[in-house]
């Protein structure tokens, strides 16, 4: 365990607000050293569950409002109206998840373009930070950040699995990678572009309850479980945990503000 706190910056572990797992699962995170948990949205139903986690941690757990683009319908425009009142009413440290998704269905992607720079939009004229999924659709996402990018655009491109030319294509549009339990499968080929990357351009996440690391790969994810992705980049930096856990975090604290 890390003597330096570690930050996860993505995380749905608000799935399971209402439940006794929520506060068991938070004990395994202190019990860690995982310090501080980043909570994006994903769609109307989960405005709820993030606050009311929020609300229970809220020295811990940080709330973004976004439309996950899987969640994009036809009736988008109500769905981000409610969030941008959640944004309004609520404290928000980012806006998120949003992005481009074309694994599932690429029939919507003229409404996630959309939906992607209506909340673009909410985080250049808030000051806040975008938490941004990209399944499928680098070339999608990035004409879309060279439309939106004036320089107010950042934040993190989360569960980032691309190549060396992929990761400078995003630093370039002045986000962070957001490393998550890919980076310790075998042959993802992740682990080769981590190595390669400065730490000042990494924050760490699990996306729990998905994608869970090795040991524990094919298995519900989970928060506490960020420090086998920490100490998986360490060895690739041939540095010590507490270095990795010391950078990421003081990136994350600077990204988001918390």
């Amino acid at each position: 365990m890390a003597n330096v706190p570690l930050t996860d910056t993505h995380t749905h572990i608000y799935y399971l607000y209402g439940t006794p797992e929520l506060e068991t699962q938070m004990q395994r995170c202190t019990d860690n050293g995982i310090e501080y948990l980043l909570l994006p949205n994903v769609d109307n139903e989960s405005i709820s569950s993030v606050l009311g986690t929020v609300a229970a941690y809220p020295e811990r757990c940080f709330a973004m409002m976004g439309l996950h683009p899987c969640e994009v319908k036809e009736d988008y425009l109500d769905a981000l109206a409610a969030i941008e009142l959640a944004i309004q009413n609520n404290n928000v440290y980012g806006i998120g998840e949003i992005g481009i998704d074309l694994y599932w269905d690429k029939t919507t992607l003229p409404l996630q373009q959309e939906a992607f720079r209506i909340q673009a939009g909410w985080a250049k004229s808030s000051g806040l930070p975008v938490s941004i999924h990209c399944r499928n659709a680098f070339d999608e996402l990035f004409a879309l950040l060279k439309e939106v990018q004036d320089g107010r655009l950042h934040g993190v491109l989360h569960c980032f699995t691309g190549n060396r030319e992929q990761a400078q294509q995003a630093i370039d549009f002045g986000l962070h990678l957001g490393i998550g339990g890919v980076v310790t499968y075998k042959n993802a080929g992740l682990d080769t572009v981590v190595a390669n990357l400065d730490l000042r351009h990494l924050v760490l996440e699990t996306d729990a309850p998905y994608l869970a690391p090795v040991p524990f790969r094919g298995k519900r994810n989970e928060s506490s479980y960020l420090w086998y992705i920490a100490q998986k980049i360490a060895d690739l930096h041939g540095v010590d945990l507490d270095t990795v856990a010391s950078a990421t975090t003081e990136n994350a604290k600077r990204i988001f503000g918390i």
